[in-house]
């Protein structure tokens, strides 16, 4: 897979970035007092696995104008070696625009996690491309990898107008593009022609395209994974048929994936993943994961994939490696994947758990 040469960014993404509220030790939201608040978005925490790994990684988005909300957002990403790029909103009262909330808990046992997104007035709808320098940023600057999402792409009309300009300029310049579909009904909820049209247009650019069944369904209008035999096997197949049907419609992609989860418990998970690289399959089979808290997983997968890409590995360490880092990334309590190293990664795939002294 060729990578532009001579980039300033290693990775870049588009994203609305909010805050995400946690209860204490597990517990359910309404039984709960005390909650951590972190700065999060789907996006930049597919960047953190390369940002915390030595590559330089940028956002584009929006901020309030003045709102110590945005002052944690700035901090977390710059703790997290991610630059950040993008205008200040006048927030226009106490009515105005804000940050989006994300109030969830991380379940436990047998007791699932809920998910509660509080997104009305949020300032990532009004991102434009008219507030950005696309020439700067692909031309001169210049970005290896773009990653796109299907949840900023259908956030509002403005945004997915501002998806569509940045996958052009990225295109124009030779970057590389991922995107995954990421589909919520309710983002799509009486806009399905029209955010049919811009996803088409999107994957029809892209390099990479990850989605499950749902998404390749709903945002493409592929036919899903036909119901089969019994067992991990018969599953397994039904998906690389699906994915078969996505790369007949989207030639221009020669990475397709989607991860593979079975949920045994909140607190365990059997993890997986599928790729297929031009004509080659490579295949997680689901393995038993702990998980702390679920969320952010499949961007972790995302991230570590995309990592492996930047690196120039062999495909198969590209799977490998994204299935590591999305099994990290549910052992800690940020959304985002932070990797001491490579190795810690690789202990981790290889089913190492044993001290390190």
């Amino acid at each position: 897979m060729k990578l532009s040469e001579n980039c300033k960014y290693a990775i870049l993404t588009p994203t609305s970035m909010g805050v995400r509220l946690t209860p204490d030790n597990g517990q359910p939201v309404y039984a709960s007092r005390h909650f951590e608040m972190r700065a999060t978005s789907a996006e930049s925490n597919v960047l953190s696995v390369a940002s915390y790994l030595g590559m330089p990684a940028k956002v584009l988005t929006n901020f309030v104008k003045g709102s110590p909300i945005a002052r944690i957002i700035k901090d977390d990403l710059a703790s997290r070696h991610i630059d950040y790029e993008g205008p200040e909103i006048e927030q226009g009262g106490a009515w105005g625009y804000r940050h989006q909330i994300n109030i969830a808990d991380s379940g436990y046992g047998n007791r699932g996690p809920r998910v509660h997104n509080d997104r009305t007035g949020e300032v990532g709808l009004t991102l434009n491309a008219k507030d950005f320098d696309m020439e700067r940023i692909f031309g001169e600057e210049g970005v290896a990898v773009v990653h796109l999402s299907g949840l900023i792409a259908a956030l509002s009309p403005e945004t997915s107008q501002f998806c569509l300009a940045v996958a052009r300029a990225a295109k124009k310049h030779g970057s590389l593009i991922s995107f995954d579909l990421n589909y919520r009904a309710s983002f799509w909820k009486g806009r399905e022609k029209e955010l049919s049209e811009v996803f088409a247009e999107i994957a029809q650019a892209a390099d990479v395209l990850v989605g499950n069944e749902e998404d390749f369904q709903l945002c493409l209008g592929i036919p899903g994974p036909e119901a089969g035999g019994e067992g991990l096997g018969a599953k397994i197949d039904s998906f690389k048929e699906m994915i078969k049907r996505v790369k007949s419609e989207y030639s221009n992609a020669s990475v397709f994936a989607t991860t593979l989860r079975e949920v045994v418990s909140t607190n365990e998970h059997m993890w997986g993943a599928i790729m297929l690289e031009g004509d080659n399959w490579y295949v997680e089979e689901p393995r038993s994961i702990g998980v702390l808290d679920r969320i952010g997983g499949g961007d972790g997968f995302v991230g570590g994939m995309l990592y492996g890409i930047l690196k120039e590995w062999e495909p198969e360490k590209w799977v490998q490696f994204g299935w590591a880092t999305g099994a990290l990334t549910v052992t800690l309590y940020t959304d985002y994947c932070q990797p001491a190293d490579e190795e810690q990664v690789w202990s981790i795939w290889e089913g190492n758990a044993r001290v390190k002294r």
